[in-house]
């Protein structure tokens, strides 16, 4: 894995722009506008470290005009001129990166994907140089590494950026935190790719980065079952015995606080919940309609185990509403307040690695 380099309390948090014609330019100028008609404490943006917007200036401005969106920028052209003191009141960084192509809005050009891969490009290095704090990322979908980047998404991508074999996805919302054992995958894939090795990997992240990144120092995690009951003792399925019981038990002797496995389709009620720090779920769809439902647009999508701060919107690219201002902003909000709160415990904690 890369080490990333310390930053300062007020580097900047980078943000970048995502699929061009998409709403991910529009929730980045419609962020700066919020911070244009609120001054001092009560702004949406109000922190100690600016927010810098990679995006392709032109397109910004167009767009701006399109949804009727008031927003200043101020641009730069290094992360170094980025500092808190030369900020013009009310205004947001951009950090120009061009377009590949003109974009029209709601119509994807497979010529802008190195576009959007240069923006995570640019955005990783300077995280790892210690020139910025975090990286929140507005929506785009697989396009661009379908047109040859070799990875199946956004994710995938940054890992490989960072040099880290293996990260965990984390939905945060309406107060809960739920980590997925696997991901993207069929149903019918999610047994074979659930073992004891991957399990145990997925397991010492989250209690990793709970501990560094959320400053909890010993989290408590419950763990769900594959199979309806949790197995049943068996009768529903063997995966309970067989994987998740004996991983489970190799943390609790090493001192975590990792319960279950539970069934899923009771542990998410308030007394079940109550301790808890997150909820590792067995698969996208056991654990995540949960979460979206509780958190109303307002989820955090958060990589861990990248040696990075990285948080992102919970919502795709969203193409038919691209241009008509008519979207909301929950999502990105709270996911640049995610990444500054976890910025901000990161610079003050050693980064800690449950053994194995």
């Amino acid at each position: 894995m890369s080490q990333a380099t310390p930053a300062s309390a007020t580097a900047p948090l980078l943000l970048t722009a995502g699929e061009p014609a998409g709403i991910g330019p529009e929730l980045c100028s419609l962020l700066a506008e919020s911070h244009s008609n609120k001054h001092g404490a009560e702004t949406p943006l109000a922190s100690k470290r600016p927010l810098v917007v990679l995006g392709d200036a032109a397109l910004l401005e167009q767009r701006c005009k399109q949804a009727a969106i008031q927003a200043h920028w101020q641009p730069v052209t290094s992360l170094q001129e980025a500092q808190p003191e030369r900020l013009k009141p009310g205004y947001v960084y951009l950090w120009h990166h061009p377009l590949r192509q003109p974009c029209i809005t709601g119509q994807p050009n497979t010529a802008n994907a190195a576009y959007v891969l240069d923006l995570l490009h640019s955005a990783v290095q300077a995280c790892l140089a210690g020139q910025a704090t975090g990286l929140v990322t507005a929506p785009f979908k697989s396009r661009p590494f379908a047109c040859g980047a070799g990875f199946q998404g956004h994710t995938e991508y940054l890992a490989t950026l960072c040099n880290t074999p293996r990260v965990v996805m984390m939905l945060v919302g309406g107060n809960l935190r739920v980590a997925l054992a696997t991901t993207h995958l069929p149903l019918s894939q999610v047994p074979q790719a659930l073992t004891a090795s991957s399990l145990t990997e997925t397991l010492t992240i989250l209690l990793a980065d709970l501990s560094s990144k959320w400053g909890i120092a010993q989290p408590c995690v419950r763990v769900t079952g594959l199979n309806p009951h949790a197995g049943e003792s068996g009768t529903l399925g063997l995966e309970e015995q067989h994987i998740i019981e004996p991983v489970i038990k190799h943390f609790q002797a090493l001192g975590h606080h990792v319960s279950g496995p539970h069934p899923a389709d009771t542990l998410f009620q308030p007394k079940h919940l109550k301790g808890a720090d997150a909820i590792l779920a067995m698969y996208h769809d056991q654990g995540l309609p949960v979460l979206k439902y509780a958190s109303f647009g307002e989820g955090v999508n958060v990589t861990l185990g990248l040696p990075i701060v990285r948080t992102s919107v919970d919502h795709g690219t969203a193409l038919g509403l691209a241009g008509t201002r008519n979207i909301s902003l929950g999502s990105l909000l709270t996911a640049v307040q995610l990444a500054n709160q976890l910025a901000d415990t990161s610079l003050h904690r050693p980064t800690h690695t449950p053994p194995p």
